[in-house]
């Protein structure tokens, strides 16, 4: 839908905004502006799911929330077009004055977002629960940013929000980002508090994209509407979530928490603005509480959030120090310590098991034999069961030790070592670890050399990194890769053969690496595995693997010379479902412009399980056999 469409866009234009992009901006704008995106960037699988839900078939309640949504985004680009903009003189307007401008915009901003969030119609979109921990996260973040701005009566928002909905068609050229500091505009006899209200709905007015013709009617409606509430007094805060006086007096009675004190700053995540709990320092030295960074870099992210510097590896350290000042802290302050993130996806402590699993890693470099087997023999079983223990694992330093005992002459020591980089990469945030740790080199080695269930498990791990598109490219170039893949495929266990099948076919969706394999004879066992009739797993395999080879020119010949042709032909007749379908396709893909091999089916008597095809087969099958028989027929008229 269009007004999706529209807020993934403006979605990811913040996300995409960096400290360089507001290098001109004073303080603190640069500082709200960076806050800003940062929330604003976790917010594009929601848009995702709003999207596919297709505004729940087209419920008002649904469109109306999306406009919500998308109102809230546009003021959020505006307010942060104010921190890229040149800065202009500000013709004599105190300082102060601009500051205190920018921190209601700011305020409004945020309250609107977080208003937007919060009326989330869930029976509307099937928001999972990811996503859901992702929308209350960024909430409780835009919640504590409004009450760190201090108190401000949000019943005004309220009001200002409904009136400039209501101006909204109005919105003209006006709309796009805002430059220089709000004019004033002059209403006659006005109080003090009604002075004060006309400058917040002029800065509200402005940043939500209102034309200020129009701003002098939105102020006299809301003068009106609070009055008749009997809401005047603005000095008067009231919370985001407000608190009667028996639920106050109640609070003094509890646990004491840390908003109820100044926390020192140094102690919150500057993603959840939280208390830290398990504090780790990201490349570029900046700490954060560890979930709330590992799913920011879960989520693709490759910067840091707070710096917007690249992240020159994803390792997350410990820091131990300031979790001890910060647990010292808690204790002088009286302050229950931090409990566990509800975010935080993690079920292994970090404690005793931490500890175990940096034992166990270093015990991979130590000088006996025996240790570093038992050691890689244990990392091999712990990255095979949990996540957790493959993040554990990366973030203790497991992978550059196991990528230098695949050079061990012991074979056990080098199976093991290859399997437990199989298993971390399941893991997908690995993948990039280990195939920046230089793995990919010795990991060719075992495939070509080590005992057949190191080969096999080779095989395994380079499908599983093949699985991010730029590996594909350096695998297929890595001198000798191909070739060991296609000597598996030829000689090796029934396991092997189909473990290098795999990750053949992965590699081949890259167009070079079809021609390398080609190259590399993958042909001749490819037909033998035609042949194989005692196998329908083997047959299926060459045919997918066929299937994408065909597509290259360069290798539809060489299938053709490699005499594929009556083999894919008794498939055909004899074959189950699926394999007479890609045999169909693959014949089509051969005889497309290519009348040799046209006539070739032809004298092998291809009508006849074509034209069975053509009735009884799949939807697939059935175009692709027709479409054979029409180029036949068509051959047989010339």
């Amino acid at each position: 839908m269009a007004t999706a469409e529209a807020a993934a866009e403006i979605v990811r234009e913040i996300a995409a905004v960096g400290a360089a992009d507001l290098a001109a901006a004073a303080e603190p704008l640069r500082a709200d502006c960076l806050r800003l995106a940062r929330k604003v960037s976790l917010l594009p699988h929601l848009i995702a799911e709003v999207a596919e839900a297709g505004e729940a078939a087209g419920e008002p309640d649904a469109a109306a929330w999306v406009c919500e949504l998308l109102r809230a985004l546009q003021a959020a680009r505006r307010f942060i077009a104010l921190g890229r903009a040149p800065v202009l003189a500000t013709g004599g307007v105190d300082q102060d004055v601009i500051d205190k401008n920018i921190a209601v915009q700011f305020k409004y901003v945020t309250w609107q977002l977080q208003a937007a969030l919060a009326n989330l119609p869930h029976s509307c979109f099937q928001i999972s629960d990811e996503v859901q921990e992702e929308v209350d996260l960024v909430r409780g973040q835009l919640k504590r940013e409004m009450e760190k701005q201090g108190a401000l009566d949000v019943n005004i928002f309220s009001k200002i929000h409904d009136i400039v909905a209501r101006h909204a068609d109005n919105v003209g050229s006006h709309s796009q980002e805002s430059q220089g500091q709000p004019e004033t505009l002059q209403i006659e006899n006005l109080s003090t508090d009604h002075m004060m209200l006309q400058n917040v709905a002029l800065l509200v007015s402005e940043i939500s994209g209102i034309s200020k013709s129009e701003i002098k009617q939105i102020t006299s409606e809301l003068i009106e509407a609070l009055e008749n509430s009997r809401i005047t007094d603005s000095a008067k805060p009231i919370n985001v979530d407000s608190q009667t006086s028996d639920e106050a007096k109640g609070s003094s009675d509890e646990v004491k928490k840390p908003d109820s004190i100044t926390m020192p700053e140094d102690f919150r995540c500057p993603i959840s603005l939280e208390l830290m709990r398990d504090p780790v320092i990201v490349s570029t030295g900046q700490t954060y509480e560890r979930a709330f960074i590992q799913r920011w870099i879960d989520c693709g992210n490759r910067t840091c959030p707070k710096t917007q510097q690249k992240l020159q590896n994803i390792t997350l350290t410990p820091n131990y120090v300031l979790r001890s000042l910060i647990l010292q802290w808690c204790e002088e302050k009286g302050i229950e310590p931090p409990t566990r993130s509800k975010y935080e996806g993690s079920s292994v402590e970090v404690g005793e098991d931490r500890l175990a699993i940096e034992a166990l890693v270093r015990n991979l470099s130590c000088s006996s034999l025996d240790e570093r087997k038992s050691a890689a023999a244990e990392i091999r079983s712990l990255a095979k069961k949990s996540t957790d223990n493959r993040m554990l694992l990366a973030e203790s330093g497991a992978i550059p030790a196991l990528v230098k005992l695949l050079s061990s002459k012991d074979p056990k020591t080098q199976e093991h070592a290859v399997t437990s980089l199989l298993n971390l990469s399941i893991y997908d945030q690995n993948k990039e670890l280990i195939v920046v740790g230089g793995a990919i080199v010795p990991i060719i080695q075992v495939l070509r050399m080590g005992s057949m269930e190191a080969r096999e498990n080779a095989a395994a791990a380079i499908f599983s990194l093949s699985l991010i598109d730029d590996n594909k490219i350096m695998i297929g170039s890595t001198p000798g890769a191909i070739e060991a893949l296609v000597e598996l495929l030829q000689s090796g266990s029934s396991r092997g053969r189909k473990d290098a099948a795999t990750a053949l076919f992965n590699l081949c969706i890259y167009q070079a690496n079809k021609v390398r394999a080609v190259r590399a004879g993958i042909l001749s066992p490819l037909v033998q595995m035609l042949q194989d009739s005692s196998s329908n797993g083997a047959t299926d395999e060459a045919l997918t693997i066929l299937s994408v080879l065909v597509s290259h020119h360069e290798c539809k010949t060489a299938i053709a010379k490699a005499h594929t042709i009556p083999f894919l032909i008794d498939l055909l007749r004899s074959s189950q479902a699926r394999n007479k379908e890609n045999a169909a396709a693959i014949l089509l893909a051969l005889c497309k412009k290519d009348a040799q091999n046209l006539a070739c089916i032809g004298r092998l008597g291809a009508q006849i399980p074509l034209t069975e095809l053509s009735k009884t087969g799949s939807d697939r099958a059935k175009r692709k056999a027709t479409s054979l028989l029409e180029h036949l027929n068509k051959l047989q008229v010339l």
